[in-house]
């Protein structure tokens, strides 16, 4: 192509703008901090969309939808909550041309809205549980924006639950990040680490927040996917009340959980490399590209018609898109889909048909090494199994970059080492000063506290104090 993209080497930052631009996944919008996504990154993320939404109704979860305005009042009722998300509020203070009795909350997040329906909605222990999904787009007004990573508005889907019991809601909480972490390992085929939030850093107005921890291919930590056991708060808030089987009025147990458009951005990071997107074939909008090759028109309609075949072969069963512009060279061809990540190109010209076979070349492997040649009579098998292949390697790539970047200080000084380079699992004592004291030394914060912990007792590596439990550190987005 014309402009290369910027080596990641060179600069990280700008290697992800080039990519998510270049690959027409997303761009700029004329309101600061938000953006357009193009039909390719619509695609993608219809994918996404598919994966999970089919895990939540697996799970018995069913899809509403919720205002997008919420009364100022309804954020005031938990205090927690206004607090943790008033410096991201977009408020709207006229409609139709007068001054509102009431300002308007652009939706953050839904746990208030939710709340106030399912008072409505609950009355006895029958009316239990209550497990719904959204998909929506909020707004949070952000200072520092990047395409996919951190936008004022973005797009998600939000899950809220009620329950009779708290083991119930706990059981859900975690169920529900047991499904996200799923998704990121078979469809996204990204390692994840799932663990509990620090007090510090968990949602506002919850009793406990998991998530699932990926690292990016800088070493940095992105939040890819949170569940939040809410406990009776938001229920106490709102007053959902039920009667219980023994005819006694409670407060129900409640949860949230939420993955969103972030998703998009850490596939370009976990996977992409210098010539651009590598997409996972569970979740690329197009997983096989035909690249059909001639030189005049007797060539090209011998060679399109082998397309077809083809063509035949792969679908219904594999997303397939054939490129037969006339206007573009072969090569610019092949260089335009491997930037946008096309899991297995298929080449195809007069000497293939003539012999019967293609040129079948894998994203994931440049060069000779990921190409081979394939008779056209066994494409409908080897395609398969070859994406198959691609999904598994991309994931133990992923993971073994992640192991590599791993570390296990025992010290103060080797904590500050480690958190430089990626993560860092580490005692800690849990102590806020502790991990304040992180996070202004070296900008690192505690990610998660893994729920697969091993040996369970070590000293604090920033106070030096007993500790029960190991800690994530990392530098994060």
């Amino acid at each position: 192509m014309a402009v290369k993209v910027t080596s990641r080497s060179e600069d990280y930052s700008r290697w992800y703008t080039d990519v998510v631009k270049m690959a027409d996944l997303a761009e700029n919008a004329p309101v600061r901090g938000c953006m357009i996504i193009k039909p390719y990154g619509y695609a993608l993320w219809e994918n996404i969309k598919e994966g999970l939404d089919r895990r939540f109704k697996e799970t018995g979860h069913v899809n509403a939808y919720f205002p997008l305005f919420i009364p100022r009042s309804f954020l005031e009722r938990e205090a927690e909550h206004v607090e943790g998300f008033s410096p991201e509020l977009a408020v709207v203070t006229i409609g139709g041309g007068k001054e509102l009795e009431e300002p308007l909350i652009v939706r953050p997040t839904s746990e208030t809205v939710i709340g106030d329906a399912y008072a409505r909605w609950v009355q006895s222990y029958r009316d239990l549980p209550i497990l719904i999904n959204q998909w929506a787009n909020v707004v949070r007004w952000e200072m520092r924006t990047r395409l996919f990573l951190r936008t004022t508005e973005f797009l998600w889907q939000e899950g809220h639950t009620a329950h009779a019991t708290s083991e119930e809601a706990i059981a859900e909480t975690m169920r529900m990040l047991d499904v996200y972490a799923d998704f990121a390992v078979k469809d996204a085929a990204i390692p994840v680490i799932q663990g509990r939030k620090s007090d510090s850093e968990k949602f506002a107005g919850a009793v406990a927040s998991y998530t699932i921890e990926a690292m990016m291919g800088d070493r940095r930590a992105l939040q890819s996917g949170t569940s939040h056991f809410l406990g009776q708060n938001f229920a106490r808030a709102f007053d959902i009340k039920f009667l219980d089987e023994k005819n006694e009025l409670q407060f129900a147990w409640t949860t949230s959980w939420g993955l969103s458009t972030r998703m998009v951005g850490a596939l370009v990071m976990v996977h992409g490399d210098d010539q651009g997107l590598i997409l996972p074939p569970v979740l690329a909008p197009f997983q096989v590209v035909v690249v059909p090759i001639w030189k005049d028109d007797d060539q090209r309609a011998t060679v399109l018609a082998a397309v077809e075949r083809v063509r035949a072969a792969l679908q219904p069963g594999v997303r397939i898109k054939v490129d037969d512009r006339d206007e573009v060279s072969p090569g610019f061809k092949f260089n335009d889909w491997e930037m946008r990540g096309v899991p297995l190109r298929v080449e195809i010209g007069p000497r293939d048909v003539a012999q019967g076979q293609v040129v079948l070349a894998r994203r994931d492997v440049p060069g000779r090494e990921g190409k081979s040649f394939v008779p056209v009579d066994g494409l409908a098998g080897a395609v398969p199994e070859m994406l198959a292949t691609i999904q598994a390697n991309l994931y133990e790539r992923a993971l073994a970059f992640q192991q590599e970047h791993t570390a296990y200080p025992e010290d103060y000084a080797g904590l500050r080492e480690a958190v430089a380079e990626g993560f860092a699992y580490a005692w800690w004592c849990g102590s806020a000063a502790c991990e304040a004291q992180v996070k202004e030394d070296t900008s690192a914060t505690i990610r998660c506290i893994p729920l697969a912990q091993g040996e369970r007792a070590g000293r604090c590596v920033v106070c030096g104090e007993a500790a029960s439990e190991r800690a994530v550190f990392g530098r994060a987005y």
